[in-house]
């Protein structure tokens, strides 16, 4: 029981920054990203080989800075080239496939069991302690607290604020001397190295990564990212990005539920998808209660 509980909180947590990924591109700047799979397995696939190649510390700064070439790609195709939103994610989540497996080495599995990485550090460093048991638990925390920080802070310098008027109104921030494709530039490079962060993360704890590592992430960060958006709805970002990461924690705990309940695995996209509608579902019927409740009084007073 204690293995499925870590397990299900180091998943949520690492899950949790490809969700503030989405909190920076979908929410604040109103765009849609579909790279994000790509992106995904792109940051794992070139932690694992940074890995492999004896710089267990520079894993992390390597897939940041290849997830930063993701999200300047996808941005120049819809700022400077004029292709739509999804249209630009989809053709450089395909083209990412052929990439990551050239990164990988033209394979489409990598073996991390015998490389030392950041979280054999950490469990190294917690050896004679009682945090020995949770020291990758720690290392997830750790990322996530650190990238809730910098969103906080970030959102709120002037750049930030220019990411946040061009997701309202780029036409504003346009007339306001704010060249809108620079802040879509901006908050696309910062969300895809959350999202390769994210992967790279996920690679070197499961000491493996394969081509397929990124498939359906984007579905599970905007199941968690609506989940977070029901539980609060405002603009305040000290209440809104942490509660992203308790949508993350909302959702593994959902699909842990269906692992207890001997639900086979390939039915866990069925649960990601009813998530992902249920939870879009949920505001609109909110709205739809009062009118509903009306309707049933008049039908009362009608009838009597």
């Amino acid at each position: 029981m204690f293995s499925l509980i870590t397990t299900t909180l180091e998943l949520a947590f690492i899950g949790s920054l490809t969700v503030l990924a989405l909190y920076l591109s979908y929410l604040t700047l109103n765009v849609c990203d579909l790279s994000t799979d790509g992106c995904f397995t792109l940051g794992a696939s070139t932690a694992a080989v940074v890995s492999l190649s004896g710089h267990p510390f520079l894993a992390v700064p390597a897939a940041m800075i290849a997830g930063i070439l993701s999200g300047l790609v996808v941005s120049v195709m819809q700022t400077y080239l004029g292709i739509n939103s999804l249209l630009s994610g989809i053709i450089l989540n395909t083209a990412l496939y052929s990439v990551n497996i050239f990164v990988m080495g033209n394979t489409s599995l990598l073996n991390l069991n015998k490389t030392p990485t950041i979280y054999t550090a950490a469990k190294q460093l917690f050896e004679n302690s009682f945090l020995s048991a949770v020291s990758f638990l720690i290392v997830d925390i750790f990322f996530v607290c650190a990238v809730v920080f910098f969103l906080y802070r970030f959102l709120k310098t002037r750049i930030g604020l220019g990411i946040r008027a061009t997701g309202d109104n780029p036409f504003m921030v346009e007339a306001s001397s704010i060249d809108p494709r620079i802040t879509s530039i901006i908050a696309l490079c910062i969300s895809g190295s959350f999202t390769a962060l994210s992967g790279a993360l996920l690679g070197l704890s499961q000491k493996s990564v394969n081509i397929d590592i990124g498939n359906g992430m984007v579905t599970i960060a905007l199941a968690s990212l609506l989940i977070g958006r029901i539980l609060y709805h405002g603009n305040n970002h000290a209440i809104g990005l942490p509660c992203c990461v308790l949508g993350s924690l909302v959702f593994r705990s959902v699909y842990a539920a269906a692992l207890r309940m001997n639900m086979p695995a390939y039915m866990l996209k069925l649960v990601s998808a009813c998530i992902v509608a249920v939870t879009i579902c949920v505001p609109y019927i909110r709205k739809q209660l009062p009118f509903f409740a009306r309707k049933r009084v008049i039908a009362r007073g009608a009838r009597s």
